[in-house]
């Protein structure tokens, strides 16, 4: 007998007969075993020596000998992880994926994000999901090693799961899962956390630097939101991650800038001075702008802000910056300055209103009182 043969279950009958050609039905668990109509003793007995299946993680079966492939090994981690359906224990059938958003990445697999089941409370990976290496290789990460060469693979479970990590899968434990994304039928947790648990397993600085640089280069996310998980994780006070973090944000600071640039040619707006400081004729100096129209009296400034590496919430520092921040913004504008805040996310997603927003700053200007006299000096 192969790993082609039909399930036979004595005298409980299978419901159905697996195709084996995908590799959830080559990877199962003993609840879906049973739901097939596979007993615990037939399941024992195709797992002894000379036997058709063999075991691969408690309570998780392969369906066939040798090792198993990248993709088997996915998905039986996740069984491994994921809480039985709350509707049966019956394999939901998987829904086609979106065709946008396809392409292949390092593994041969597909990448897609559409929903696997037609409803998330059929998955098998109910409240589990892929992180760390494992989920940056899915999306595409050529600095995460491939999956063949990651002997563990980090899964992503609630905090009161009771369960224990095995030599082929660590569970990283969460007060909050996140809402997963999907990457070929398989829940994997956002870039930015599955960065922070990648990161807290590492030590070596340059690799940590290479992945976030990545990260935002390739417009997975933004800084703000991998400073925020590397915050939550307490990874901030580590050195070598803080020297990264440093790169990032300057990173995703010149990136915010090339999206700007882009947008003030691309939609036929008039040239701006470019990084400039204000300063009042013989006064005192009013702060940094990245954009100005001196004839408009419009600025426009990126607002880049993160957590300090290292800081809490009410971190006193982090607030007084904060706070400067908006002073300087409020002072311009009481000497008749119109300041346009834009974010690198809103510069990313939404480029044609964050231009509108821009255009009509600059239209509008002939109606609003006459600006106080500035002197704009280069950056």
């Amino acid at each position: 007998m192969n790993h082609n043969a039909p399930l036979s279950a004595g005298t409980n009958h299978p419901r159905s007969t697996p195709d084996f050609r995908d590799a959830r039905l080559r990877v199962m668990s003993l609840a879906q075993l049973r739901a097939h109509g596979v007993s615990a003793a037939e399941t024992s007995a195709r797992c002894r020596s000379g036997g058709s299946w063999q075991p691969f993680l408690p309570g998780v079966y392969l369906l066939h000998q040798g090792p198993p492939t990248s993709e088997e090994r996915l998905h039986g981690v996740l069984l491994y992880a994921g809480r039985p359906s709350a509707r049966g224990t019956v394999p939901a059938q998987p829904v086609a994926p979106e065709p946008h958003h396809a392409y292949e990445y390092g593994d041969g697999l597909p990448f897609s994000d559409g929903l696997p089941y037609e409803d998330e409370e059929q998955s098998p990976y109910r409240d589990a999901m892929l992180t760390g290496m494992a989920a940056l290789r899915l999306y595409g990460f050529v600095h995460a090693p491939s999956l063949l060469a990651l002997d563990r693979l980090d899964v992503l479970v609630p905090r009161t799961r009771r369960l224990r990590s095995t030599p082929q899968v660590r569970l990283v434990r969460a007060v909050v899962l996140p809402r997963p994304h999907h990457v070929t039928g398989l829940p994997v947790a956002p870039v930015p956390r599955a960065l922070a648990d990648a990161i807290a397993q590492l030590g070596d600085a340059p690799t940590i630097r290479a992945l976030l640089t990545e990260a935002v280069r390739d417009r997975h996310c933004e800084p703000a939101a991998v400073v925020r998980e590397l915050n939550q994780a307490r990874l901030l006070g580590r050195p070598h991650v803080v020297d990264a973090v440093d790169s990032l944000l300057a990173e995703g600071r010149s990136v915010a800038e090339d999206r700007l640039y882009r947008l003030v040619s691309a939609h036929g707006l008039p040239e701006p001075v470019w990084n400039v400081d204000l300063r009042l004729p013989g006064g005192p100096h009013l702060g940094g702008v990245d954009a100005y129209w001196p004839e408009h009296a419009v600025a426009v400034e990126l607002d880049t802000r993160s957590p300090r590496p290292g800081a809490r919430h009410g971190d006193p520092a982090q607030e007084a910056e904060w706070a400067e921040y908006a002073r300087k913004r409020d002072h311009l504008e009481r000497l008749g300055i119109t300041v346009v805040h834009l974010t690198p996310r809103k510069l990313r997603d939404s480029v044609e209103q964050q231009a509108t927003v821009v255009r009509t700053a600059l239209l509008t200007s002939a109606e609003r009182e006459p600006a106080t006299y500035v002197v704009v000096l280069p950056r």
